[in-house]
Parts: structure tokens; sequence; C-alpha cells
């Protein structure tokens, strides 16, 4: 199944506040991916998606390539932060779990990179602000 990419629509220069479609969108994609195996850099991250319902979420908290030796779903999520360390640990996994046959779904990561958010943990605070605002 090909995932069609999928872009929140924000007037050009403007960052901060997401349309109620988009913020409906990216709510709509954290609810379906909620039991997705969900690899986070901290235990803050993981708190932060737990609040949202996410049930089966993995902190790096060890050699990275023992979390993908742990790995036997099919298909998973890489929430690392978008900031730059985060962008190579996604580029790591995204990697390796592609040479062992695990799929990884990017539709969350999308939507979220097209926000000022950078650290996971902050999305909580992110999508109450972006509530408010509509």
């Amino acid at each position: 199944m090909k995932l069609r990419r999928e872009k929140l629509r924000r007037p050009r220069g403007e960052t901060a506040v997401l349309s109620r479609d988009d913020l409906e969108r990216l709510l709509e994609a954290l609810h379906e991916h909620r039991s997705f195996l969900t690899i986070v850099e901290g235990k803050n991250d993981k708190r932060a998606l737990e609040g949202f319902g996410f049930t089966n979420v993995r902190v790096l908290d060890g050699p990275l390539y023992r979390v993908v030796e742990s790995i036997d779903e099919e298909e998973v999520l890489i929430l690392t932060d978008l900031d730059e360390h985060g962008k190579q640990l996604y580029r790591y996994f995204y990697k390796e779990c592609g040479r062992r046959g695990v799929r990884v779904n990017n539709r969350v990561r999308q939507l979220l990179t097209f926000t000022t958010l950078r650290q996971i943990e902050g999305l909580p605070r992110f999508i109450e602000r972006a509530r408010n605002a509509l």
C-alpha cells in the first residue's frame, strides 16, 4: 500500500498556526497510529505520546543496533525529534529497518515536519495551542 504524501496547508511564511482541517488530520493520524510500535528519543517523548493513547512506545535507551534487532513488528513509526540530531537518528532507523524488511510509516512524521514543532515532547502543548488558536 503506497501512502500519498500529505502536506499541511498554510500560507507562505506562516508557520505557527494550523488550520482546523490540518489539526484534524494531525489528530486523526495520531489516533490511527497509536498502536504501532513507535520509536522515540526519550522518556518525555514517550509520556507525550502516551497522552495521545500510544501504547507501544520504545525509548532509545541502549545501543541503536539493539533497538533495531529487537523490532519484530512489520511496520513502525519513527518519531525522533525534528532537529538535526533527531533527523540523523531517523535516517539510521529508516535505513536499518528497511534492511530488515520492516516498513516505516511516515504519515505522522510528514505531517509534523510542516509545523513549528521540533521536539516530540512538546506535542501536547503544540496541539493545545493550535486548538486555542482556532
